[in-house]
């Protein structure tokens, strides 16, 4: 057969290019070296509750184009996400806000809370912060940073906080309303059914293959009497690993999910998602899926998410975006530039953190791209 392209990777950067060329008249195979579509936003339906097997995924977007684009393919909820954090046996509401602020020093009013965090600040005396401690330290205070920040940062990036580097935090979103939606974003919701529908939607009628990795794909077609030909690939993975690691590897951090289905508790712990911010618990969060679709019935299915150390072989999830990393990151996108008819898309591919409206713009614009050199 001959295709026009080539896609390595059925998540939504993949699915959505293969699907708008495909309406343009491109014929597309894509290949997945994971067992399921969908990537990171696989959902699968357990105990008659959808559940996120790659971490919870909360669509939002303030662009309206998309919005409607991701509505095509499913009809979405109206959650909003309001997570709460435990640390010891407070528990707190995010992102910090005035409930927080009230229940972490008995206040009521934005002034009092921005007096507390002000002084905190004052005492602290950061003046030009040289690790992330510092620097949550000047944005925060000292309550809210080792009840909140500390111990999680420590956790999702495996260092203490003093190792890391300020730029990590930039900004803390403080809040100083008795508003819990974690998000600023016009839309928000999950889909009704998951996310697996929309992956599926978006890839109907277009070739695709299963358990198979890209070079293994290669290699296979390469033995083959009629070989089957691309025009182009539009590779997702890591684009460290396409290269076979030749200048170095880029470093992720990973992620370890622990299922557990709780038959005998109807409701767990009473929100989708619940921090827990002590870095002498292992896991950053537990997650109890049926309330992302307010589910009721019998039984209930939680996850805990464990951060994982990255070594090759394991699932990347997280680039670390540090400057050793992006010089690295430089130069192998060089090295991509010199790639006839490869196109490098994605969170692998381009070795950034997409939220998912964006991996949609992304390949709408990648799409555009390919279309007006035509």
């Amino acid at each position: 057969m001959k295709y026009d392209y080539l896609i390595v990777g059925t998540g939504l950067f993949g699915a959505v290019f293969a699907h708008e060329m495909t309406k343009a008249g491109r014929k597309c195979l894509c290949i997945d070296k994971r067992g399921n579509i969908a990537g990171n936003i696989y959902t699968e339906e357990l105990q008659g509750i959808q559940v996120h097997k790659y971490g919870a995924h909360i669509f939002h977007t303030s662009n309206k184009e998309v919005w409607e684009y991701i509505n095509q393919f499913a009809d979405f909820n109206h959650y909003v996400n309001s997570p709460v954090a435990v640390w010891k046996d407070e528990l707190y509401n995010l992102p910090f806000n005035m409930n927080t602020f009230s229940k972490m020093w008995g206040i009521k009013t934005p002034a009092e809370a921005k007096e507390f965090i002000e002084k905190q600040k004052a005492d602290c005396k950061v003046e030009e912060p040289k690790n992330l401690e510092e620097q949550a330290l000047s944005l925060v205070g000292r309550d809210v940073y080792e009840k909140l920040v500390k111990g999680y940062t420590e956790k999702q990036w495996g260092r203490d906080c003093k190792e890391l580097p300020a730029f990590i935090i930039k900004r803390l979103p403080v809040r100083f309303t008795y508003d819990n939606n974690y998000f600023n974003d016009r839309y928000q919701g999950i889909p009704i059914g998951g996310y697996t529908q929309i992956v599926e939607k978006l890839l109907a009628g277009i070739p695709v293959r299963l358990g198979i990795a890209y070079k293994e794909f290669l290699a296979e077609n390469a033995g083959k009497k009629e070989q089957d030909t691309f025009d182009k690939v539009l590779y997702t993975g890591m684009i460290d690993e396409y290269f076979d690691y030749c200048l170095g590897e880029l470093q992720y951090r990973s992620l370890r999910f622990e299922e557990e289905v709780v038959a005998d508790c109807d409701n767990y712990q009473g929100n989708a998602v619940v921090n827990y911010t002590e870095r002498e618990i292992p896991y950053t969060r537990i997650i109890e899926h049926k309330h992302f679709e307010f589910g009721q019935g019998k039984g209930t299915v939680i996850t805990r998410e464990y951060p994982a150390n990255w070594e090759k072989g394991d699932e990347p999830y997280y680039p670390i975006n540090d400057d050793r990393n992006n010089q690295l990151f430089a130069r192998y996108l060089e090295l991509a530039g010199r790639e006839k008819n490869v196109l490098f898309g994605g969170r692998l591919g381009q070795y950034k953190y997409y939220d998912m409206d964006k991996v949609i713009e992304a390949a709408l614009d990648m799409v555009k791209a390919q279309l007006d050199a035509k």
